[in-house]
């Protein structure tokens, strides 16, 4: 565990604490809910998944919008890193590729919120197994 220094480590560590309880809080409710999972394998943080999670934690919150953030590991999009799927209520997930907080920002506004599509979805290349 790490030593707490300052009141600014132990105020960031309740934050923390409390978003867990929360994400499981809102975890028997998840399908009426919009789900963001980010991906946060070794690629996708050296490539700023870290900073995107925050913005879109953040962001969603601001705004009004109950979601849930998740991390979550490798999505086999390495050369499309960081990059994030969106899952709105009652509508088949939707990957993201190179979402900086700008294109996050975009996500929100007009997929999220508006329901319209924006640039960066990749094509999806799986079956999910029942």
């Amino acid at each position: 565990m790490k030593k707490i220094k300052s009141l600014a480590d132990l105020l960031r560590i309740r934050d923390e604490q409390l978003t867990g309880l929360q994400a499981r809080e809102k975890g028997e409710v998840a399908e009426d809910l919009v789900q963001v999972k980010v991906a946060m394998a070794t690629c996708g943080i050296a490539s700023g998944a870290k900073e995107t999670m925050e913005f879109m934690t953040e962001a969603l919150e601001k705004r009004g919008v109950d979601a849930i953030v998740t991390k979550v590991g490798c999505m086999g999009y390495c050369y499309a890193e960081p990059t994030i799927e969106v899952k709105l209520p009652g509508s088949e997930p939707v990957v993201f590729g190179g979402v900086s907080k700008e294109k996050a920002d975009e996500i929100i506004e007009k997929y999220i919120k508006g329901g319209e599509l924006v640039d960066g979805i990749i094509p999806v290349n799986y079956e999910t197994v029942d």
